[in-house]
């Protein structure tokens, strides 16, 4: 199934100039620094900034998608109920707003992030000094899209295994701390003793 079957496309708001910071007021924003490096956007962390009169198609809600168009990760994050009100997309993030009765958000999300879909990316990608995915490359993005629960469980999985690989890395973290400071403890024990402390017994 082609994405643009799935889902609508569109591209974020395209800002005139920087983003200035507001403190009271405005619209919450989410742009490409927003997104972690795990493909996660966490809404406490959003700035608001002053903008009047943005058409509707440029905010997001829980359930859509955000992908990033530009840079070296072309990946999709879906966004969670955490986020309790419209966000505006800020180009290079594009919009992705999944057809329910098809494909779930979570699903969508994965299935683009996934090595097929990333190898039509790389193929389709365009620019020397920064690394840019054209609309059209969406449109014709190819996916296996099964059924909503098998989609579901695929997801579910998926997120099971990441949980193992961060347990196995914060293991594998704790275990190298903890031999560390047994070597420590065991050096400090076995070093010579001065000759103060051969002579104060």
């Amino acid at each position: 199934m082609r994405l643009a079957d799935a889902c609508t496309i569109h591209t974020g708001y395209t800002a005139r100039g920087r983003l200035e910071p507001t403190v009271a007021g405005g619209v919450l924003a989410i742009q490409l620094r927003d997104i972690s490096p795990e493909g996660l956007v966490d809404p406490e962390r959003l700035t608001r900034v002053q903008l009047e009169d943005v058409a509707d198609r440029y905010f997001v809600r829980a359930g859509d998608i955000v992908f990033r168009s530009r840079g070296e990760r072309n990946t999709a994050s879906a966004l969670d109920e955490r986020l309790k009100e419209p966000a505006l997309a800020v180009l290079p993030l594009m919009v992705l707003r999944p057809n329910l009765d098809v494909v779930t958000p979570e699903f969508l999300a994965w299935a683009i992030n996934q090595p097929p879909a990333q190898r039509h990316f790389d193929v389709a990608a365009r620019g020397t000094n920064i690394r840019m995915i054209p609309r059209s490359s969406l449109d014709d993005l190819e996916l296996d899209v099964p059924d909503i629960g098998t989609q579901r469980r695929i997801v579910a999985v998926d997120a099971l295994a990441e949980r193992e690989r961060e347990l196995s890395q914060l293991a594998a973290v704790t275990r190298r701390k903890m031999i560390s400071l047994l070597l420590g403890e065991r050096a400090n024990g076995m070093r010579p003793k001065t000759r103060q402390e051969r002579t104060s017994k």
